[in-house]
């Protein structure tokens, strides 16, 4: 009942999409995946780690026909466009494969073994439909909010000391090789989180079930609560109100090499195509959630989450994609978000009710402020600097020491008696 009432809530939320869409004249999430069955995709990764969580449901052997069938299918497609002149990307394999797997559950399939398929089905569709909702998403913020907060947002950014700034002429001293590599880091984030949900999921064939939390709901909901704050706090980025890429919507070219003034921050009107993504930060919200998420796994996937955010925290400023800002509210959001959905699944209690409610007045706080305080913020950064540290430091603490307690206690064996002892 529950993966019913949830499919079917996705498939109009998709729906309603769709039709906002076409209302602004562009394809909406559902065309933009249907065409990718015969079209180029987008992003193959992420159609390959989709069809990988996928087969965390079946066996090993019908893992490698799957993974066969799919590489199989990418190859007769790069062939035919490459001598039809076409771009080249693969990727349809994997999605063919994994609606093909739907179609056998429906058919081939029945009671417990057609809704474990279908869940698996389900889990890889979501990764690519997140994706394409996500893209819609930002479109209808670009169409819908034609003010932006930016000056508000950069202003209380003095309080941290610009650090969008400063990371940028980091990242422009590293040269093309740096950038190339930051970029990549940027654009799979989902195909990071991918990897990390294999692991968690990797004992699903074999106990017949999903577990209770895994990296991939917290990845979706933060996907569907994100953009909904956009429509609260639209903000575009340093890159495009105080950097070229505004064009002449810019207020001055500044980024990165001089922070903006110090002024009476107003509402600015902006561009109808610029997505307004950046409060707060989703991008280090995944990352966030990776992170956390690879801390139960081995040592190459605890280095490897590590590196992400790192690697996505460098990207998101030295881009001048998001202020500073943005990140102390995307690690509130993200933690508050991850605390709600374990609580949810190991049961909820005080401790759940204090985390969650602590991490939702945090944020609040934090947007209340970058929005009427802005000006103070940036008069007194020795004081609003280390306020908004802790503010974030605050939340990971408390869900630290939260989530610790829920974790279920080593039973130690009671000691021998004495007595025994002695006989032994």
């Amino acid at each position: 009942m529950l993966w019913t009432t949830a499919g079917v809530v996705t498939l109009a939320f998709l729906v309603a999409l769709e039709i906002t869409a076409r209302h602004y004249g562009v394809p909406g999430p559902i065309t933009n995946q249907a065409r990718e069955v015969v079209f180029a995709p987008k992003s193959g990764p992420l159609l390959y780690t989709s069809l990988g969580l996928m087969m965390v449901v079946l066996t090993w052997r019908q893992r490698f026909v799957a993974l066969g069938a799919a590489v199989g299918i990418d190859v007769v497609f790069c062939l035919v466009r490459l001598m039809a002149g076409a771009r080249m990307n693969f990727g349809n394999g994997a999605l063919w494969v994994l609606l093909g797997y739907a179609v056998i559950a429906l058919t081939r399939r029945t009671g417990r073994e057609r809704l474990l398929l279908l869940k698996g089905v389900g889990l890889g569709l979501l990764l690519v439909a997140g994706r394409k909702t996500g893209d819609t998403w930002l479109l209808i913020t670009a169409k819908t909010r034609p003010m932006v907060l930016d000056q508000y947002v950069a202003l209380a950014d003095h309080a941290l000391g610009c650090p969008s700034w400063l990371m940028g002429r980091l990242v422009n001293a590293t040269g093309p090789i740096g950038s190339d590599i930051l970029n990549y880091v940027y654009i799979q984030l989902p195909v990071a989180a991918g990897l990390v949900a294999l692991y968690q999921l990797r004992n699903v064939a074999v106990e017949r079930r999903f577990p209770g939390h895994h990296l991939v709901r917290t990845f979706l909901v933060i996907g569907l609560l994100g953009p909904g704050i956009y429509m609260l706090f639209p903000v575009v980025g340093p890159i495009f109100v105080y950097g070229a890429d505004g064009g002449q919507w810019a207020l001055a070219n500044l980024w990165p090499h001089t922070p903006p003034p110090i002024q009476a921050p107003h509402h600015m009107l902006f561009d109808g195509l610029t997505p307004r993504n950046c409060m707060p930060s989703l991008h280090i919200a995944w990352a966030t959630t990776i992170f956390v998420h690879s801390r139960k796994g081995p040592r190459v996937l605890r280095y490897a989450g590590a590196f992400w955010l790192l690697a996505t925290l460098a990207a998101t400023l030295g881009f001048g994609y998001h202020y500073g800002t943005d990140i102390v509210a995307g690690v509130v959001f993200a933690l508050t978000v991850e605390g709600a959905l374990r609580a949810l699944a190991r049961g909820w209690d005080r401790s759940a009710t204090r985390l969650v409610a602590y991490g939702a007045t945090v944020f609040v706080a934090l947007l209340l402020a970058y929005r009427y305080l802005s000006m103070t913020m940036a008069e007194n950064p020795w004081v609003f600097g280390p306020l908004l540290i802790l503010a974030m430091t605050s939340m990971i603490y408390g869900y630290i020491r939260t989530t610790k307690g829920w974790e279920p206690k080593a039973t130690v064996p009671a000691q021998r008696s004495e007595r025994q002892l002695e006989l032994v």
